[in-house]
């Protein structure tokens, strides 16, 4: 696929204001064979300063482990980022464009008791109603691993504040 394929279409992501505040998601990974190997669940919180986006990920496995990754996500002119992350070698480079966003990066990945190199091709599209569909595609030396699948949610706030509750007891 190519981004610019995506630039008409609605509703246009900015990975900045998604991700700002609080999200939570939902994933799977699928292996080459179409097994499922893991399922979890990540809460989200960005905070962006009108430059960097800092996103923190706290990752919930199904079979109890847990993981957590800090991204610095700069962006660039032209619709592009850049991220660095802990586990990511050098640089990811990501661009926006439409409802899509395309990201790769190197990313070190725990396997069969070691930490391994993969390569990442990571495909966005946001949705109506604003639900973010993430699809991975995961490889080593040119070989598929497996396809990750993530559902994204921006949650948001469950509390009405004073001033609010007053004013819609008065309407």
């Amino acid at each position: 696929m190519k981004i610019e394929a995506f630039e008409a279409n609605e509703p246009r992501l900015a990975i900045e204001e998604f991700f700002e505040g609080q999200v939570e998601a939902w994933g799977l990974f699928v292996d080459r064979f179409g097994g499922l190997r893991r399922q979890f669940k990540v809460d989200l919180k960005g905070d962006w300063d009108g430059r960097m986006l800092t996103l923190s990920e706290d990752f919930f496995y199904s079979d109890g482990e847990t993981q957590r990754r800090q991204w610095h996500i700069l962006r660039k002119e032209g619709g592009r980022y850049e991220g660095r992350a802990h586990d990511v070698f050098g640089v990811a480079h990501g661009k926006v464009a439409g409802n899509a966003f395309n990201w790769s990066y190197d990313l070190s990945l725990r396997m069969f008791g070691r930490d391994v190199r993969v390569q990442v091709d990571d495909w966005m599209f946001l949705q109506p109603g604003g639900v973010l569909i993430n699809r991975a595609k995961i490889s080593k030396l040119g070989f598929e691993l497996g396809t990750l699948e993530i559902f994204f949610r921006r949650m948001e706030a469950s509390t009405v504040s004073a001033a609010e509750l007053k004013a819609r007891v008065a309407a």
